[in-house]
């Protein structure tokens, strides 16, 4: 890992704090090794959803806010929570797309809503708004299992691509 390098202009009790404050965000502690390589973050946010429910147009998953997805605030991280919005998104458009189509997440909106936090019971359903020839939205709910009370909201808009054939 680099040095860091702090310019002569910035006082060094500054340089503390920001230090200090980006270990506390977690940005401090080098990753183990056996955690690097592709497809590392998408197995970790795999292994949280358990599949409820999968009819056409509509996906419904359930999981626990573990600790490792969990922000300073012992709460659900944002990035976490955009991951899992895509990729239930992804299934949900799948159910209505047929395989000879790739699908590219053009767009994606978070709405952040109330926080989730660690141990808590989240019901995600996925519901397909519109799907065309070259588009796919769907709009994505996060709910806590026990109150029903609203916590994400998101919209997920993809492009159908036909698959080149060679």
């Amino acid at each position: 890992m680099a040095a860091t390098v702090v310019s002569e202009k910035v006082p060094p009790e500054t340089a503390e704090r920001v230090t200090g404050f980006l270990m506390n965000c977690g940005g401090g502690p080098v990753v183990p090794e056996k955690y690097h390589g592709e497809g590392i973050s998408s197995d970790l946010i795999r292994s949280l959803l358990k599949v409820q429910h999968i009819h056409r147009g509509r996906v419904t998953c359930i999981f626990t806010v573990k600790p490792y997805v969990c922000n300073a605030y012992n709460t659900f991280h944002g990035g976490a929570v955009g991951s899992i919005a895509e990729m239930v998104a992804m299934a949900c458009a799948r159910t209505v797309v047929n395989q000879d189509k790739e699908l590219f997440l053009g767009e994606i909106s978070i709405s952040y809503l109330a926080a989730a936090v660690s141990q808590a019971e989240v019901i995600v359903d996925a519901s397909v708004v519109r799907s065309g020839r070259n588009l796919t939205v769907v709009a994505i709910e996060f709910k806590l299992k026990d109150s029903e009370r609203l916590t994400y909201l998101c919209r997920a808009t993809f492009y159908n691509m036909p698959v080149a054939s060679l």
